[in-house]
């Protein structure tokens, strides 16, 4: 059985090890545009001179070997043959394959602004290529404009800062992380950075461009007529999933690649893992796709179950948080809020059910609400504060001395 994998991010490195270990001798190929593995988490640390590209590796270095996987990297697929059960490259080549796995992951999406998509010194953020010119051309750029305050925006933000930038950020929403923090948080965060020189413009977005005559914007004007002067921009203002290698061919999609619940695709023998497929994308689930995955392309039925994915946790300045949910109060939630100078939590729950939670400063004993909330548990019968709660709190002894565990998700 020839098993071909598109992408070499965590969903298919963990797919092409599972597979290896489940069948010792089966041939593997996984084919990729970047000519090495990275962590997309590290990109900043790469453009802040912190980390080598080679440190971005999250594989030992003699992983293709040991595990006996054929990498052709640089590599670009532009056509599935579902029928001949074979891929086209941009190069001329042809893999054939007996199962497919495409974990191509997702792209920066460049807003539809005047010459964004065509200016020289406008960038997006998401693979080691696009860091690797970030850097070189921001070892000439003095004035950096970042569009977006997601974390993608924020990790940019500090690389720079690192490196002396003078950084703007503008961002749409009224506070940066908007996604992932609410106003106490967020406003914690956008302290720091300013501490360190950062310059944020919230609540506007970016509307015209002056370029100039080596098409490299020099300006950008923002809706409420502020006008900031840059050397480059860097977009992070979403993604869009890395579909191109499966459209014109039989695979279905629907802006990600569907998948059932094996993670197969519309076609047979061929399956989808990782942020292409838009169950949930973050790197711990897109490692179990990538497991999930391998165990069905080698005809061992494995359902797909865990599709949360709002998680988000980071770290700049020394200042942690972990955010779990979308954070978004509606009616009928209750909000629970534990502050003191060394630690913030704010807790959403309706109906007895934890939706959300924010935890900033020390995350010690954290992993309980993810817990809690993946597998939807009733605390209505749970007497310890919400912000105290630890495992014990949901098992006890039975008659036989023996640990049992005590609630029941519904």
């Amino acid at each position: 059985m020839k098993h071909v994998i598109i992408g070499m991010g965590a969903a298919g490195i963990t797919a092409a090890k599972t597979i290896r270990e489940l069948h010792q001798e089966d041939p593997i190929t996984i084919i990729s545009m970047d000519d090495q593995v990275h962590s997309r988490c590290m990109l900043h640390r790469y453009i802040s001179g912190e980390r080598k590209a080679e440190d971005l590796s999250f594989v030992p270095e003699d992983f293709f070997v040991t595990n006996r996987i054929e990498l052709l990297k640089e590599e670009e697929v532009v056509h599935i043959n579902e029928n001949k059960q074979e891929v086209s490259l941009k190069s001329g080549k042809s893999v054939s394959y007996d199962r497919l796995l495409i974990a191509t992951g997702s792209n920066s999406f460049i807003p539809p602004i005047a010459n964004f998509k065509d200016a020289k010194n406008v960038f997006g953020l998401r693979h080691l290529t696009d860091a690797v010119l970030i850097k070189d051309y921001a070892s000439r750029s003095k004035r950096i404009l970042i569009l977006g305050s997601g974390l993608v925006g924020m990790d940019a933000a500090y690389g720079f800062l690192e490196e002396k930038k003078h950084v703007t950020v503008v961002e749409m929403a009224d506070r940066i992380l908007p996604k992932q923090l609410d106003e106490t948080a967020s406003g914690a965060y956008q302290k720091l950075f300013e501490q360190h020189g950062c310059v944020f413009e919230l609540g506007k977005k970016a509307v015209l461009t002056t370029i100039n005559d080596s098409d490299e914007i020099t300006s950008v004007v923002l809706d409420d007529g502020t006008i900031l002067d840059c050397d480059m921009i860097v977009v992070a203002a979403g993604v869009k999933p890395a579909t191109a290698c499966a459209e014109n061919s039989g695979i279905t999609i629907d802006r990600f690649i569907l998948v059932d619940d094996s993670l197969k695709t519309s076609c047979e023998n061929v399956y989808a893992a990782g942020d292409v497929n838009g169950i949930a994308a973050i790197w711990p689930n897109a490692r179990k796709q990538g497991m999930t995955a391998a165990y069905n392309m080698c005809g061992i039925p494995t359902t797909y179950e865990d599709s949360y994915g709002m998680k988000n946790t980071m770290n700049f300045y020394g200042l942690t948080t972990l955010s779990l949910g979308d954070g978004i109060v509606a009616e009928g939630d209750e909000v629970k809020i534990c502050e003191d100078s060394c630690q913030y939590k704010k807790a959403i729950l309706h109906d007895g059910y934890l939706k959300s939670i924010f935890i900033q400063g020390a995350l010690d004993y954290s992993g309980i609400y993810q817990y809690i909330i993946k597998n939807h548990i009733c605390l209505d019968s749970i007497h310890t504060d919400i912000f105290h709660l630890s495992f014990a709190d949901f098992y006890g002894l039975d008659e036989k001395g023996q640990y049992e565990y005590q609630q029941t998700g519904s």
